[in-house]
């Protein structure tokens, strides 16, 4: 029987589902199948009926929410007027990915395996549950089910008898190759940047805004623990509009440090410029590469040798390693029996690309050039919630950056790709762009003028209601309830001025929660409940809309919990009643969240 084409589509929100995507693919090729892997919002989804066999590899996002680069596509599969059998000729199956300490446990992948045998779907294997709580990571659910995957499909699309499977340890050809010019041309720093100050469209991933930076200013105490910066950029002339709950994304770079180690260790010639072929029919160029580009760019802007290497990375170098001992070790970190010894290694202390080619040197200096894309990923951008209105700083946009920096057992500190090149960069000792975007965020407020708000926002998670506080005093709306949660009035209280005078006008009724200020730590749930009786006007009696945005781990439960125990103390309601009044606010987009790990 000829092979048919494998289809392997993904939701990403971190490049995990990604990842477990290209594996896919390179064991699909290794078994002589044809393979494409695609993200769910770049394929069109209405040729699902003719596919064969497809593999849905989906993350679960905040409270159980799709990844935004499969948004389209969920709403698309769950539109009622679907008929039953549209995928009755299609055998799929679906990982998913997820962690258990969240309510919502791999909601996507679960309702998405539901939602395909609705519409007809023949179901391979039920459906992989890849937790990040498990001590091995969500591997330990994924190598059986691709074991128990690969039976199934190989008794369904056998491989030829005069190929047979390509063996692990023999690379897969690289995916480009990169033909090096013999003098570089030049290249002008718009082109290195992939980005412009005046692009033809809206600003993308794809063509950036160069925003100027005007302003990078700490907004927490000298003594305060941690680095909080509000950052502004000038946005005149760049085509972007945003309203309150939209989030920018930016694209940061390598430090130079990094850049010349990186090319110390590979023997790689920073100056040295190469165009990208691609070797497999279908496969573009990325978009954020020039061509021609120098390889100083293709580490600085592009790879992401500051990320912590996940176990494809060495299965690859494994395979490109001529050196006897260092490939032991490395086939060992990529085996099923290897992966604790890897946990301990590179997980757990977060140690980066760049730090492990360094810990192999005979192996980092042998990687032939043609394999670095395949090697390392791209440098992923990353979102920030936008923390100003154009209605009040018109051509400008801000944003409140926690600069993270932590330590391991490692020598060196960890420190944040984005927020630490961000904190860099001063527009004091000179120009200073950035490359940005905007997109609609997860917050949507109420258009009717007389519709009041709560916002609960302890700490950075305040900079949505910022830019909501700010459109809707501009708009005349005056029914903002802000809860804000902090340490220290002195130390992190973050536009506490601002708000004060807001409240002094009429136009806010705030609330606050400082929790090193006294012996009893007080934090916003607390005041939830204290204040059970406006919450419960303000959400039964006035319909009010309910956001929270801020940490993901605890606090949501928290809150939830502080909800549910306010409307059986003032509504009288059950426990099961209040359970469900709370998923009915939710159900109706009445209590919305932002929450980020």
């Amino acid at each position: 029987m000829p092979s048919p084409g494998l289809l392997v589509l993904f939701g990403s929100q971190t490049g995990t589902a990604q990842d477990v995507s290209e594996r896919l693919g390179r064991e699909a090729r290794r078994r002589r199948l044809e393979c494409r892997v695609q993200a769910l919002d770049s394929y069109s989804v209405v040729n699902l009926i003719r596919e064969p066999l497809v593999i849905f590899v989906c993350a679960t996002a905040g409270q159980g929410d799709p990844p935004d680069n499969m948004k389209n596509f969920w709403r698309f599969i769950f539109r009622k007027n679907l008929p039953p059998t549209s995928l009755c000729q299609t055998d799929f199956a679906v990982l998913g990915l997820g962690d258990s300490s969240y309510a919502k446990f791999n909601f996507v992948a679960k309702k998405l395996h539901r939602r395909l045998l609705q519409l007809g779907g023949r179901a391979l294997l039920p459906v992989c549950l890849g937790n990040d709580q498990h001590e091995l990571g969500p591997d330990a659910a994924i190598d059986p089910w691709l074991h128990d995957l690969w039976e199934k499909v190989l008794a369904l699309y056998p491989v030829p008898l005069d190929l047979g499977v390509i063996p692990a340890g023999v690379p897969l050809p690289p995916k480009f190759t990169l033909h090096f010019l013999p003098e570089a041309p030049r290249i002008c720093s718009e082109e290195q940047h992939g980005a412009s100050t005046d692009p033809p469209g809206p600003p993308s991933e794809q063509q950036p805004f160069l925003a100027p930076m005007v302003t990078n200013q700490r907004v927490t105490g000298p003594s305060h623990f941690q680095d909080v910066r509000l950052i502004e950029f000038d946005i005149t002339g760049s085509g972007l509009s945003f309203a309150a709950g939209d989030v920018v994304l930016i694209l940061p770079e390598n430090p130079a440090s990094h850049t010349q180690q990186f090319c110390q260790v590979l023997g790689l010639d920073p100056d040295q410029t190469f165009t990208l072929l691609p070797q497999e029919p279908g496969v573009p160029c990325p978009a954020r590469l020039p061509q021609p580009c120098s390889v100083r760019h293709l580490v600085s802007h592009y790879l992401d040798i500051a990320s912590v290497p996940r176990r494809s990375f060495f299965e690859l170098l494994a395979c490109l390693s001529p050196h006897e001992l260092e490939r032991e070790k490395l086939l060992y970190f990529s085996s099923p029996q290897g992966q604790e010894e890897l946990y301990a290694y590179c997980i757990r202390p977060r140690r980066t690309i760049l730090e492990v080619l360094c810990d192999f040197p005979h192996t980092a200096g042998a990687i032939p050039a043609d394999y670095l894309l395949d090697l390392i990923p791209p440098i992923r951008p990353r979102a920030f919630s936008i923390a100003s209105s154009l209605l009040a700083h018109p051509s400008r946009l801000q944003i409140l950056v926690a600069v993270v920096q932590y330590r391991t057992r490692l020598k060196e500190h960890r420190r944040g790709l984005c927020s630490s090149w961000l904190a860099s960069l001063d527009p004091g000792q000179g120009p200073v762009q950035v490359p940005l975007w905007v997109r609609p965020g997860g917050l949507t407020f109420p258009e009717t003028p007389d519709t009041p708000v709560i916002m609960v926002g302890p700490g950075t998670g305040v900079a949505p209601f910022r830019a909501a506080v700010q459109e809707r005093v501009a708009q005349g709306r005056n029914g903002n309830f802000l809860f804000f949660g902090c340490r220290s009035r002195h130390q992190d209280f973050y536009w506490g001025a601002e708000w004060l005078d807001l409240e002094k006008r009429g136009c806010l009724t705030l609330f606050t929660a400082f929790s090193r200020e006294q012996e009893q730590k007080v934090y916003v749930q607390h005041r939830l409940r204290e204040l059970g009786p406006l919450v419960w006007e303000l959400l039964d009696r006035r319909g009010a809309y309910f956001y929270l945005a801020g940490n993901a781990k605890c606090m949501p439960a928290d809150v939830s919990e502080a909800l549910t125990s306010v409307f059986r103390e003032e509504g009288g309601l059950s426990s099961p009643d209040a359970a469900a009044y709370l998923a009915r606010l939710q159900r109706t987009l009445r209590f919305q969240s932002e929450t980020w790990a």
